[in-house]
């Protein structure tokens, strides 16, 4: 299975663009960022017994300790997420990656090359797929310790948060259009989707 072009091939014309520099863009998928960070708290603020909250803040310690887990760990998640969009395009690739940061994201890139479908869905969804499966065990672990419990909880939302940008690119890719022979652009901060011409009529 071939997995990538390093030219567009003759007939493919481009079908949709992701662009977290645009202003607009950018907007939207930090608005869907919160929402989504909403609906992932919705589960633990429902079961959350709320009686144990005295707990996080006496003593003091409690509080600082839950907010170190949640800054700290979301300055190594966001470096962590990158890191892992570039294990696997490299992996599926052998290609040089593009890392970077924006007003709006931190991105990982292969600019490069055009990738298929497939290896495409493999390197977006990469950091969703680990870090749900270590943040949401290592959440519930701890469920008798209050503060560690909330620190991660909050770490596990940002995290389902700053995967909406992954989760939309996949979206088009799953939804709007489904063809194997659909090939990405991806800059980082930039996806842009191609397909066959005689396909998008």
């Amino acid at each position: 299975m071939k997995r990538f072009e390093t030219e567009l091939p003759e007939g493919y014309r481009e079908v949709y663009c992701i662009d977290a520099k645009d202003k607009k863009t950018g907007l939207i998928l930090n608005g869907a960022a919160l929402v989504l960070f909403l609906i992932a708290l919705a589960p633990f603020a429902l079961t959350f017994d709320y009686s144990r909250l005295p707990e996080l803040v006496h003593p003091r310690l409690n509080l600082l300790l839950m907010y170190a887990i949640f800054f700290g760990g979301m300055l190594l998640y966001i470096v962590l997420h990158e890191l892992v969009h570039g294990a696997a395009y490299k992996i599926l690739t052998k290609q040089k990656l593009t890392f970077g940061i924006t007003w709006s994201a931190a991105f990982c890139g292969v600019p490069q090359i055009y990738c298929y479908r497939t290896v495409m869905l493999i390197s977006i969804l990469a950091p969703f797929t680990v870090f749900t499966i270590v943040l949401l065990p290592l959440a519930l672990a701890f469920a008798n310790n209050t503060p560690v419990y909330l620190g991660l909880v909050l770490l596990f939302c940002a995290h389902i948060s700053g995967c909406v940008g992954d989760l939309y690119g996949t979206s088009i890719m799953l939804f709007r259009y489904r063809n194997s022979d659909m090939l990405a652009n991806d800059t980082g901060p930039k996806q842009t989707f191609y397909l066959p011409a005689e396909k998008t009529e």
